[in-house]
């Protein structure tokens, strides 16, 4: 597909859970064209401490796949039972739709930071300095006919996956993206609360803007 308008795709760029088309190979150009646009993001002090580790492995997919299990089924399973509108129950299902099928996405894509993170106040400053490069990437894969989700739930297992993946312990994974194309291109903007009751100026809590 032809890259769409940069604001269609600022709009349209979901968290894609069922619509990830399990089927079809994502050739490894693809996503080395989409982490070559991702490295351009802004990162602290430029030291570009970025790691992105792209897992596309069947056996090593699958291992991923059963820490994020364990990880995950608790808490989504509470999530379902929390769930009290229409919106929360799919987004809870398609949870644990992504669960179940995690290993049979083609590619895993784990952003990783050298270092650990620091205790106290530079937390921020730490995951802010990739956190901006893995957007990107989000973007780019939307703009090429693929889509992905930010899932964290197998970080409960870090050390394991880090293990399986030779991950060294200096370096903290920060997320997991599974990618693949998806089914079907016609993703809408998402319904959101008016900026208006959430955008303050000057001060917070003072939402009238300067004429």
């Amino acid at each position: 597909m032809s890259l769409l308008d940069f604001d269609q795709v600022l709009t349209t760029t979901r968290a894609v859970r069922k619509r990830l088309d399990l089927d079809r190979p994502v050739e490894p150009s693809v996503i080395t064209e989409c982490l070559r646009l991702a490295a351009q993001a802004p990162t602290g002090g430029n030291i570009q401490s970025w790691r992105f580790v792209v897992v596309t492995d069947p056996e090593l997919r699958a291992g991923v796949a059963e820490y994020y299990r364990k990880g995950a089924a608790d808490y989504l399973a509470a999530g379902v039972a929390r769930a009290r509108t229409d919106a929360q129950r799919r987004v809870a299902q398609s949870s644990l739709y992504l669960m179940e099928n995690l290993a049979r996405v083609p590619v895993h894509v784990i952003p990783c930071i050298k270092g650990r993170p620091p205790e106290g106040e530079n937390q921020a400053g730490f995951y802010g300095s990739i956190l901006p490069a893995v957007w990107s990437f989000a973007l780019a894969l939307r703009s090429r006919g693929l889509g992905s989700v930010w899932t964290t739930l197998h970080l409960a297992h870090e050390r394991e996956v880090a293990e399986l993946l030779g991950v060294p312990e200096s370096v903290s994974q920060v997320a997991l993206l599974p990618v693949a194309y998806t089914v079907g291109l016609d993703f809408k903007p998402a319904a959101r609360q008016p900026i208006e009751g959430f955008t303050y100026w000057n001060r917070y809590g003072d939402t009238d803007a300067p004429s």
